[in-house]
């Protein structure tokens, strides 16, 4: 099986590769890698994975490395993916995440290959919620409020379209929040459980900055997410779109407070006006059913456990 990773570097395939390498470890993957990156700590994190360079923005570099790579399945992970920065960076978030997988549709057309392509999604795509009696279903209409979302669900459309117009295997995922061990700081619990984890080493004051605590979210943990795209990947399920999520709705106070419970030293709260968004969503929970049904995958890490494991990651990385 040939497996090509876009966005190798990032967090979700940090946690793909693992997976990958335990379900099948003949698998020859390759990776796409863009800008600077610690590659030493790459490749010693995944022995054996081809990197090769290239920009999905550039139409020309593409196709030369999917000829090379020849790839079954190509996890499209590569994005601009900061909802915060995107208010910068409109249109480069547009550029890499919409003009980017077209590119990538493009080159695959071209060359005449027939790949099964996932797709990573997300939630954000949604945008504000009226109705909050029931989890956001894979029909809701998309309505995104930011640059991010709105370049997401243009990939997203565009995914669907390259499906229904062009045959293409293509497999959409929709990601609701994702933590776990290794999320950059700029996300929200990865953020609080880095203070904490400097604060008990006594490099910060004792103090939590925290935003907006009254959103709601459904937390998944990374490695049940990255679960959910190894089942996904048949053929069988092109065209389809999955929600990866708990179906849990959970308040960011909840999260704060159970981190604060976990940390070595007492700790205060302090709300930090830059910490607030400029365009919040204030409820994003989703129905799991039609993955669960499709592929028999179920969310099974608990919020508490995953908690844990990303204040000890934070804990092991501030002591290096």
């Amino acid at each position: 099986m040939r497996i090509l990773i876009t966005g190798i570097t990032g967090f979700v395939a940090s946690h793909l590769i693992a997976e990958l390498r335990t379900h099948d470890a003949t698998a020859d993957i390759w990776g796409l890698t863009w800008g600077e990156f610690d590659r030493q700590t790459l490749e010693n994190a995944a022995p054996g994975i081809h990197l090769i360079e290239g920009d999905l923005i550039d139409p020309g570099s593409i196709a030369p490395i999917l000829a090379r790579a020849q790839p079954d399945i190509i996890y499209h992970l590569a994005a601009a993916s900061s909802v915060a920065r995107s208010w910068d960076f409109a249109a480069r978030s547009l550029e890499i995440n919409a003009v980017g997988t077209a590119h990538l549709y493009e080159a695959i057309l071209r060359l005449g290959i027939d790949p099964v392509i996932v797709v990573s999604s997300t939630a954000e795509i949604y945008g504000r919620i009226t109705d909050t009696g029931a989890p956001i279903t894979e029909s809701t209409p998309l309505a995104p409020i930011s640059p991010y979302g709105t370049s997401k669900a243009a990939q997203d459309l565009l995914t669907e379209q390259f499906h229904t117009g062009r045959g293409m295997a293509t497999i959409r995922i929709r990601f609701f929040p994702l933590t776990g061990p290794g999320r950059p700081p700029h996300f929200g619990a990865s953020s609080f459980a880095r203070q904490i984890a400097r604060a008990e080493l006594g490099l910060d004051p004792p103090r939590l900055k925290v935003g907006n605590l009254d959103s709601v979210r459904d937390f998944t943990d990374i490695r049940d997410a990255v679960r959910a795209c190894r089942l996904a990947t048949d053929r069988r399920h092109a065209g389809e779109v999955f929600h990866v999520c708990t179906g849990r709705a959970v308040a960011i106070s909840e999260v704060v407070k159970l981190l604060l419970e976990m940390s070595e030293r007492e700790i205060s709260i302090e709300i930090d006006g830059n910490r607030f968004r400029r365009s919040d969503i204030p409820w994003l929970v989703g129905d799991p059913a039609r993955i669960e049904a499709a592929t028999g995958w179920r969310a099974e890490i608990p919020l508490k456990q995953t908690l844990n494991d990303l204040l000890n990651w934070w804990r092991e990385k501030e002591r290096s």
